[in-house]
């Protein structure tokens, strides 16, 4: 008698993998570090490239000699993971800090969990939050965006939005095109919110991430910042200042979605985005740091996987009314 033997899913392949997805995230990414690179310069390629070469150097070498594994690096993710550190630096970071904050986010935000796929923490964030508590001096002075600087640890400083608000008030903030545009203090991927709208539209456009994530989080931060300012207009800057400035655009398009770390289902990504919203709007207008995004995310990671267990979609054939 034929048996019919059904092997396991999935059954239709989506023309989807791992190095496809990581490839098109950096895709998405070149438009914003096109505009680090003409407002920081050297500097930008340096800390760029320094995290990019020390991420794929430690996966490999902890691969191959500690976990006696064949190594993954062919699969872009460790370069993927270098290039979001760098974005997530100040441009005149010293090199040393660099390779730290790489070996922090690969070997400990990453393979100690087992590599890609089993991290429960955006492994970027975690190297990046490593330097901003070990280094915070370092970590919060930003190079003055100067068109074709080709200085590097000597280049003129000055602060970013956020950090001007909590220091001189609503005042203080530089113009709207400025913020939109990037000619503005800050890390070297955060700063040109045009660019990274541009990367976060070629991302949905390829299916690479969908909306949830992005869409919730910007509003959440729209509405909670818009009721402060209107209750007290100068206790916070107005609600599209709040969506241009720090690594807002950065974290909602780029970090929060990462699919590890993330929620599964539409649902759950939405109550996702609006608890990194929420919490990144109270670190801003009342915590001591005057960003809160990098904090919202890692917070938020731990409980994707309690959003998992409790908002599932239903099984194909359940019974809806049970």
């Amino acid at each position: 008698m034929n048996k019919l033997i059904v092997s396991p899913s999935p059954h239709v392949h989506s023309g989807d993998s791992v190095k496809k997805n990581m490839l098109n995230v950096i895709y998405a990414l070149i438009p914003a570090y096109l505009v680090s690179l003409f407002y920081f310069g050297l500097g930008a390629l340096i800390v760029s490239l320094t995290a990019i070469v020390a991420c794929v150097l430690f996966e490999y070498l902890i691969q191959r000699f500690l976990l006696k594994q064949k190594p993954t690096i062919g699969d872009c993710s460790a370069i993927l993971t270098g290039l979001l550190l760098g974005f997530n630096l100040p441009s005149n970071l010293p090199v040393w800090m660099v390779v730290i904050g790489a070996l922090v986010a690969i070997g400990i935000g990453k393979m100690s969990f087992g590599g890609l796929g089993q991290n429960p923490f955006n492994p970027a964030l975690v190297g990046r939050v490593f330097l901003l508590i070990s280094f915070p001096a370092a970590m919060t002075t930003w190079p003055r965006p100067i068109t074709w600087n080709m200085q590097y640890l000597d280049a003129e400083t000055a602060a970013t939005p956020l950090s001007l608000i909590k220091e001189k008030g609503a005042e203080a903030m530089p113009r709207l095109l400025d913020m939109f545009i990037g000619n503005m203090g800050g890390s070297l991927g955060e700063v040109s919110a045009i660019a990274l709208l541009i990367g976060g539209l070629y991302l949905i456009y390829t299916r690479t991430i969908t909306w949830h994530i992005p869409v919730s989080i910007l509003a959440t931060v729209f509405v909670f910042t818009g009721i402060i300012w209107l209750v007290d207009p100068e206790m916070s800057m107005n609600p599209l200042m709040h969506l241009l400035t720090g690594g807002l655009m950065l974290g909602s398009i780029f970090m929060a979605t990462d699919y590890v770390t993330s929620p599964m289902t539409p649902l759950g990504q939405i109550i996702y985005g609006i608890g990194i919203g929420i919490i990144t709007v109270v670190i801003r207008v009342w915590g001591s740091y005057p960003e809160g995004m990098s904090f919202a995310i890692l917070i938020m990671n731990a409980v994707t996987p309690l959003l998992n267990t409790y908002i599932r979609p239903k099984r194909f054939g359940e019974n809806k009314t049970k």
